[in-house]
């Protein structure tokens, strides 16, 4: 696994890629893409950095680990490929969007899109084995991704933070609600959103409280 990120990212970060958890982490993740399916494809592992540059981020949204399902998981969180049918969450976050700001359901569910306009789509694990969800917890990359929002919280202000879940809104306690606009609410899968996710109107809010701070709103 070659660690192929920004510079920008790597000179937020600091040292987290030179700690030795993180060797043993890319040990572990190389060990496991040699012995079956894994996803996202080693290419996309930190896809999510490569297409939010730090110095436009805007909105942080946090996910859990990666899609477990052949072609669905491309290193976005809520992400699928184009083509690919949108999942339980994915629908019900375009759902709301459609019912918060008006924009119709699109005809892909990759959020590249988001992304591209500073919309970190950060998942707490980068990697996950074919059809076992949850098969790389435990081994580092909570860690590293505890550094990130770490990092971000520390070094920047203005940013929006869309945190679904308990496990999303414990990832983010560090950040200071004071310097950036602290969204909470469930979580978009079928299971919960029914209790809070629906009508939570975090788009707008997300729009709202960055043109109250001069910059651009994000076209969902």
């Amino acid at each position: 696994m070659d660690v192929k990120i920004s510079p920008k990212w790597k000179e937020l970060v600091g040292d987290e890629f030179d700690k030795p958890y993180f060797a043993e982490l890319v040990s572990f993740v190389k060990q496991e893409y040699g012995r079956g399916p894994v996803f996202p494809a080693g290419r996309n592992i930190f896809r999510a950095f490569d297409k939010c540059d730090p110095d436009e981020l805007k909105v942080v949204i946090i996910g859990q680990d990666p899609y477990h399902g052949v072609g669905q998981a491309n290193g976005l969180c809520f992400s699928v490929n184009d083509g690919v049918q949108f999942p339980p969450s994915l629908i019900n976050i375009f759902k709301e969007v459609q019912e918060d700001v008006g924009v119709p359901v699109p005809a892909s569910g990759n959020l590249d899109r988001w992304a591209e306009q500073g919309v970190l789509l950060l998942n707490a694990v980068l990697t996950v084995r074919a059809h076992q969800a949850a098969s790389h917890a435990g081994r580092g990359w909570e860690q590293f991704t505890d550094a990130v929002v770490q990092a971000i919280a520390r070094r920047k202000q203005g940013v929006v933070y869309m945190l679904w879940g308990s496990y999303a809104q414990r990832k983010a306690a560090v950040v200071d609600p004071q310097r950036n606009c602290v969204l909470k609410t469930v979580h978009p899968s079928p299971l919960s959103a029914h209790r809070g996710f629906f009508g939570c109107r975090h788009f707008s809010q997300a729009n709202n409280y960055l043109q109250s701070i001069g910059r651009e709103p994000i076209d969902w």
